[in-house]
């Protein structure tokens, strides 16, 4: 039982991360090109935003209560959005300076003289 409820876990993940498009855009963000893309990507969030506040109202003024499902799915999305923009930049400092640390040691390696022992 627990076999076939992790199996199924696991292929709904797949599922999500292939096909919703929210996953698919922190995918992209999370590649070594995409980095400079999660600040920008942060205001997505407002249209999430102002999509729950409408499914909200709607319920409050009697609607159907499925549209809780879509009000969380909602404020979800938003909060992956708002988290993946300081988490890119992070992610972006930390291979900058990857990158430029390595650029230093090669220059070093490369300029430096060798040494001759007589």
């Amino acid at each position: 039982m627990i076999r076939q409820l992790w199996t199924l876990s696991v292929h709904t993940r797949a599922f999500l991360r292939r096909y919703m498009p929210t996953n698919i855009l922190l995918d992209a963000i999370r590649t070594r090109r995409g980095l400079k893309w999660g600040v920008p990507a942060m205001l997505l969030a407002v249209p999430y935003l102002l999509a729950a506040s409408t499914f909200t109202t709607l319920i409050a003024d009697g609607g159907p209560g499925w549209l809780n499902l879509l009000v969380l799915l909602c404020v979800w999305n938003t909060m992956k959005l708002v988290i993946m923009g300081p988490v890119s930049l992070i992610l972006l400092t930390r291979i900058r300076v990857r990158e430029a640390v390595a650029a230093h040691a090669e220059r070093r390696t490369s300029t430096e003289p060798v040494k001759q022992v007589v």
